[in-house]
């Protein structure tokens, strides 16, 4: 398998300089809390759009997301199993998850980190990722940055199907109409397939079934005054393999999993000379059930975990070189399971960021001080600068600052201790960056550090005397860890040949267990591994003909464990695909993933998708 990892080394090393004429240049909100050029900003971005989407195809947004430097993930089997998303060795729940600008991590999940296994990209209309800590602007949960999803605001109507491999099939429907008053839209779709064995020693297949829409509106009620709605809903079942009795390891159970969730927000935006404002509530809600019907038709585990929140943000725009960008924010989470009776707590956050552009330099500083009922509260500075350099080159650099507070679980279930305090980071970067990846040529570098301390992990107390055992006979949690990620990231793209294209994304994430008397101390971390690649190319064979495609993902060897005794080896996964667009508003489409059916593992003795194929159509009204 590894000979089309040389093969497309040499091929995607292979880019020339060559112009083109560029599209609009990328807007992010993630590095301000504000829509801004990603040129204005220091810290670094990753921007895919909905273009990009429909040229991976297929739902599973893993094989996305793996398009950018610096992302890795795990997954406990099939599509639809949980996913972990790590972005520089971060913990998966370190990583903030907004849908629709709501902050959608679980707070009844142990870590009150997000499940990126009940989200599929079929309503999904584009992916903005920082990669960097920046609670300056986003408050607790960005350690590992922030990925801001955006479900889809077509107008007209669009609709799409497939069907393939593990009799998989899916499909989606948007649309919407809008003008100068406003816009009105949404989108649905259903997805099903009867997966494969998520246990890898398994034979029964893991199958899974979602429903998933969105819908989100626009009014504009004066000049410079629109009030805003939006809202989504997804629903997922899921087949489980457990640990059964006698053996208690991974294989074959009847278990299923039963997941809904919802996110909304609703509020008012003032944009009118030299101020932006807005003013929104949200909500967010996950409830899981797992069932195994050996046990009966009762569920064996549920958990219900919910937020509310108001915010207040806006940007002060004097005339000048100046700006300020400033916002605050409440809110209320409770969690509650079958065997931890209801808890909540409530936090309050504020936070400024003085902005400066000059000629060809953008600068951004500020803090943000949040308290949270229970333990008290946390500061986060940060900080970031662009330059141009000359024309499309940039020298960029950030520091910033991250938190994360402790969740309800660690702090007031039965293994809770009330005594935590937040995690924290610092992380840094410098770049260099040539164009940006929405179009070629482009090509950058970075160098980054992220240093993680008071990490919250599980303590046993099987046959411990310590005072934290006290009452607490199975083990609780501690602010124990300490860790650092640092490394390297590699981007370029570019057109070989007329309508031959192709990309890379390399990344060098080493990873070091820093924590004082750990007996793990200097190892690396779990689950991550040392370097990570993706190489892509298309070519369009003839004007309006069609194009094939090649994405191969390759990672190097990793361990499962802290103790860095259960290796995960390498692997290269290789996926060929094709589109024809056969008129102006039909295009047929298909794929052959995993090329040479690469057996690997992600979680140990946990299975990957084979090899599979798959056709489907597009029409656009």
């Amino acid at each position: 398998m590894h000979k089309y990892l040389f093969l497309g080394v040499s091929f995607g090393l292979s880019i020339p300089a060559a112009a083109q004429d560029r599209p609009d240049t990328e807007i992010t909100v993630t590095a301000t809390g504000v829509a801004i050029p990603v040129e204005n900003t220091g810290q670094p971005v990753t921007v895919i759009g909905r273009d990009e989407i429909d040229a991976v195809q297929g739902a599973d947004i893993t094989r996305v997301l793996a398009r950018a430097p610096g992302v890795s993930f795990s997954r406990n089997g099939s599509v639809g199993s949980f996913a972990g998303l790590r972005v520089r060795g971060a913990e998966a729940e370190q990583l903030m998850v907004l849908i629709d600008g709501v902050r959608v991590a679980d707070p009844a999940a142990p870590g009150g980190g997000f499940d990126f296994g009940n989200l599929l990209t079929g309503n999904v209309g584009k992916i903005d990722l920082l990669r960097s800590s920046n609670s300056t602007i986003w408050g607790s949960d960005a350690i590992g940055g922030v990925l801001a999803v955006s479900t889809r605001a077509d107008t007209g109507v669009r609709a799409s199907a497939e069907y393939g491999a593990r009799d998989t099939a899916s499909a989606t429907l948007s649309g919407g109409v809008g003008g100068e008053r406003g816009f009105l839209g949404g989108s649905v779709s259903r997805f099903r397939t009867d997966g494969f064995s998520s246990a890898a020693s398994g034979s029964e297949p893991d199958g899974f079934a979602q429903w998933d829409a969105s819908a989100q509106g626009r009014l504009v009620l004066a000049p410079g005054l629109t009030a805003f709605a939006r809202g989504h809903y997804a629903t997922g079942r899921l087949d489980l393999d457990g640990f059964p009795a006698p053996d208690y390891a991974l294989a074959d159970t009847d278990e299923t999993q039963r997941t809904r969730q919802w996110s909304g927000a609703a509020g008012a935006m003032y944009d009118r000379a030299d101020w932006l404002l807005t003013a929104a509530y949200s909500m967010a809600e996950t409830h899981r059930g797992t069932f195994d019907p050996a046990l009966g038709s009762a569920p064996t585990f549920t958990s219900n975990g919910h937020s509310d929140r108001v915010d207040l943000t806006g940007e002060w725009r004097p005339e000048g070189p100046f700006k300020v960008d400033f916002g605050g924010d409440y809110e209320w989470t409770r969690f509650v399971t079958l065997y931890d009776a209801a808890e909540r707590t409530h936090s309050v956050g504020a936070y400024a960021q003085l902005g400066m552009e000059r000629g060809g330099l953008v600068v951004h500083a500020g803090a943000r001080h949040d308290d949270y009922a229970g333990f008290g509260g946390a500061t986060s500075f940060g900080a970031d600068a662009s330059y141009a350099l000359a024309s499309g080159l940039r020298l960029r650099a950030s520091i910033g600052e991250g938190f994360k507070a402790p969740t309800l679980f660690q702090l007031l279930s039965d293994f809770g201790n009330r005594t935590l305090r937040p995690e924290r980071s610092t992380s840094a970067d410098v770049s260099l960056a040539w164009h940006d990846r929405n179009a070629m040529p482009y090509a950058s570098a970075t160098l980054f550090r992220r240093d993680s301390d008071n990490l919250i992990d599980f303590v046993s107390c099987f046959g411990s005397t310590s005072e934290i055992c006290t009452n607490r006979p199975f083990g609780t949690y501690d602010n124990v860890g300490r860790v650092r990620a640092q490394g390297l990231e590699l981007e370029a793209g570019a057109e070989l040949l007329a309508g031959l294209s192709a990309r890379l994304a390399y990344s060098l994430v080493d990873t070091e267990n820093r924590t004082p008397g750990s007996p793990n101390r200097g190892h690396v971390l779990a689950r991550r591994p040392r370097h990570t690649l993706s190489l892509g190319a298309e070519w369009l064979v003839v004007g309006r003909g069609p194009t094939f495609g090649a994405d191969l993902r390759w990672a190097s060897k990793s361990f499962d464990d802290a103790a860095n005794t259960v290796p995960l080896r390498s692997y290269a996964v290789l996926d060929l695909s094709a589109r024809w667009p056969v008129s102006e508003r039909v295009e047929l489409f298909g794929r052959i993933e995993n090329v040479a059916d690469e057996r690997y593992q992600t979680a140990a003795g946990y299975a990957s998708a084979p090899r599979g194929a798959f056709l489907g159509a597009r029409v656009r009204g």
